[in-house]
C-alpha cells in the first residue's frame, strides 16, 4: 500500500507510517499516511513564511485559478471523495458526498471572492488628502481541523486563507488524514507555489504544539474540544497572534405545544442523531413543552426503532459507526452517568454487531432529565440525546438558555410570535425554526457565543475579518 506523504515547500515528504482504519470495518485499513514530527512542523512553517511575500502580492486572477480548479475537481470527484469520507470518518455514503460536493462549492465561493476584493476610499476631514482603506493579509495561518467533517471543515478554512494572500500550515486531525491529503493534492496538482500550503499530518500534541509555539504563525484557526481550544487561545496570546476558535456547543431543541409533530420529529432525529451525533451542532438536548410532550417522545422512538445502524458505505444506512474506540467508550460512559443521574432510558444505548466489525452504537434516548444533569450540560458528541419536559415557551427558553455553550438553537411552532421573539432571544451564534440544528450553507456566517466560539464569524464574506487586517493609507493631492 503506498504511502500517502506530507506536503512541505512544495515537496511530499516521507515519514512514520500509520494506517488509516475503516471504523464500519476494523480489518480494513484505508490507507497508510506519514506522520510528520515537530522538525517538519518547523520546516513547513519556514516554508509558508518564505513562500508568504509573493503569494500574498500575486495577482488575483492567479488566486482564482488555482481556488477554481481545486472546486472543479472537488466536484468532479465528490462521489469518491465521499466513498473516502465515509471510509475514514464513518459518516453514510450519502452524507460523505454532500460534504465532499459542499467543500467544492466553498473553494468555488472564494473563487470568486478573490475577484471582489474591494477596499473603501473617502475623503479626509484635511482639506486636499485622501484615505484608502484596503484588507490585506494576516500572513502565515496555522489550520487545525477536527476528525467530525473531514473535508468540509479544512475547506472553509484554507480556501479563504489562500483566497486573501495568506499562505497556509495545515494539521488535520490524525483520525482522518485521507480527506485532508486529497485535498493537499489536489491544490498541490492545481498549480499553488512551493509553500504556499503546507500539509502536516500527525499527533497535536507533537505536530500541534510546536505550531503553538512558533513565532512565524502570525494566525491560528482552530476547530475542537473547548479544553484545546483554550490551549490554543493561551499559547496565542504570548505570541500576540490572531486566533479562531469553534469549540463545540450543548444545542437545544425546542418543541411547542402547537409544533407540527412530524416535522418536530424530523427535526430531532436529524439534528440529534444523523451524522452519528458527532457534530457540533447536533441538538443533543430537546427541550419540550407539557402538551406536545408523550406524543412526541412516543413518536420520536418510533422513529429511532426504525433507523437503519450499519457500515457506511452499505446501502440503506441511516447511521454509521462512531469514529473509533475512544469515543464509543465516551459515549457508553455518559449513558451510564445519565442512568446513574436518574434519567430514564427509554430506547438505544447498546453496543451493535453487524456484518463487518466496527464501532456500532444504537441511538440513545433519555427522558425525565433534568437540565442540571451532566448528560445536559457537557458534550457527549455521539448519538445520544435528552428531552427536558417543561411548562411553557418561557420556561422553555430559560432552559435552553442555561448553558455553557452558544452555537445552534431550534424551535419548532407554528406561532409567528414565538418565533420571532425565540430567534431574538435565543443565546446563539445560529438560530432555527422549524430546521434541525445542524445544516448551515456555505456561503453564510458560521460560529456561536459563549463558550462555542472565539474570534471572527467562519465562512461566507465574514471569513475576511480573520483571514485580513485592514490597512488605512493617507495621500495628500
Amino acid at each position: 500500500m503506498d504511502l500517502h506523504r506530507n506536503l512541505i515547500d512544495g515537496e511530499w515528504v516521507d515519514g512514520e507510517a500509520i494506517a488509516n482504519i475503516n471504523p464500519s470495518d476494523t480489518n480494513e485499513v484505508v490507507g497508510q499516511y506519514a506522520r510528520a514530527g515537530a522538525d517538519d512542523a518547523a520546516k513547513a512553517i519556514a516554508a509558508a513564511r518564505a513562500a508568504f511575500p509573493a503569494w500574498s502580492r500575486s495577482g488575483l486572477m492567479a488566486r482564482h485559478g488555482v481556488l477554481r480548479k481545486a472546486a472543479d475537481e472537488i466536484l468532479a470527484r465528490k462521489e469518491e471523495l465521499g466513498r473516502l469520507l465515509a471510509r475514514e470518518e464513518g459518516k453514510t455514503l450519502a452524507e460523505g458526498i454532500g460534504e465532499a460536493a459542499r467543500a467544492g462549492q466553498i473553494f468555488d465561493f472564494f473563487a470568486g471572492e478573490t475577484l471582489r476584493l474591494a477596499g473603501e476610499t473617502i475623503p479626509s476631514v484635511r482639506p486636499g488628502i485622501g484615505v484608502e482603506m484596503t484588507r490585506q493579509a494576516v500572513g502565515v495561518v496555522g489550520i487545525i481541523t477536527p476528525w467530525n467533517f473531514p473535508i468540509a471543515i479544512p475547506a472553509w478554512k484554507i480556501a479563504p486563507a489562500l483566497c486573501y494572500g495568506n499562505t497556509v500550515v495545515f494539521k488535520p486531525a490524525e483520525l482522518v488524514p485521507g480527506c485532508a491529503w486529497a485535498i493537499a493534492d489536489i491544490l498541490h496538482r492545481a498549480g499553488l507555489p512551493a509553500g504556499v500550503l503546507n500539509l502536516v499530518m500527525g499527533k497535536g500534541s507533537v505536530v500541534g504544539q510546536a505550531m503553538l509555539d512558533s513565532a512565524d504563525i502570525d494566525a491560528i484557526s482552530f476547530t475542537g474540544s473547548v479544553a484545546t481550544g483554550r490551549r490554543v487561545a493561551a499559547a496565542s496570546a504570548e505570541h500576540m497572534r490572531k486566533v479562531q476558535l469553534e469549540m463545540g456547543g450543548k444545542n437545544p431543541l425546542v418543541v411547542l405545544d402547537d409544533a407540527d409533530l412530524d416535522t418536530a420529529v424530523d427535526c430531532a432525529v436529524n439534528g440529534a442523531f444523523f451524522s452519528t451525533g458527532q457534530r457540533c451542532t447536533a441538538s443533543s438536548r430537546l427541550v419540550v413543552t407539557e402538551g406536545i410532550h408523550d406524543r412526541f417522545v412516543a413518536a420520536l422512538t418510533d422513529r429511532l426503532k426504525a433507523l437503519v445502524v450499519d457500515n457506511a458505505v452499505k446501502e440503506g444506512t441511516q447511521i454509521g459507526p462512531v469514529v473509533d474506540q475512544n469515543q464509543l467508550d465516551q459515549d457508553e460512559r455518559y449513558i451510564a452517568i445519565g442512568r446513574d443521574e436518574g434519567a430514564r432510558l427509554v430506547f438505544g444505548g447498546e453496543r451493535l454487531n453487524r456484518e463487518t466489525p466496527g464501532f456500532y452504537l444504537q441511538p440513545a434516548l433519555f427522558t425525565e432529565t433534568a437540565n442540571a444533569m451532566r448528560i445536559n450540560r457537557e458534550e457527549i458528541f455521539g448519538p445520544v440525546a435528552s428531552v427536558i419536559r417543561v411548562k411553557d415557551y418561557e420556561e422553555a427558553l430559560t432552559v435552553a438558555n442555561d448553558t455553557p455553550y452558544g452555537l445552534s438553537s431550534g424551535i419548532c411552532t407554528t406561532s409567528l410570535k414565538h418565533a420571532t421573539h425565540y430567534k431574538r432571544n435565543a443565546e446563539a451564534g445560529m438560530v432555527m425554526v422549524n430546521l434541525p440544528t445542524a445544516g448551515v450553507d456555505f456561503h453564510v456566517p458560521f460560529g456561536g457565543s459563549k463558550g462555542s466560539s472565539y474570534g471572527p464569524r467562519e465562512q461566507g464574506r465574514y471569513a475576511a475579518e480573520f483571514y485580513t487586517t485592514v490597512k488605512t493609507a493617507y495621500t495628500l493631492a
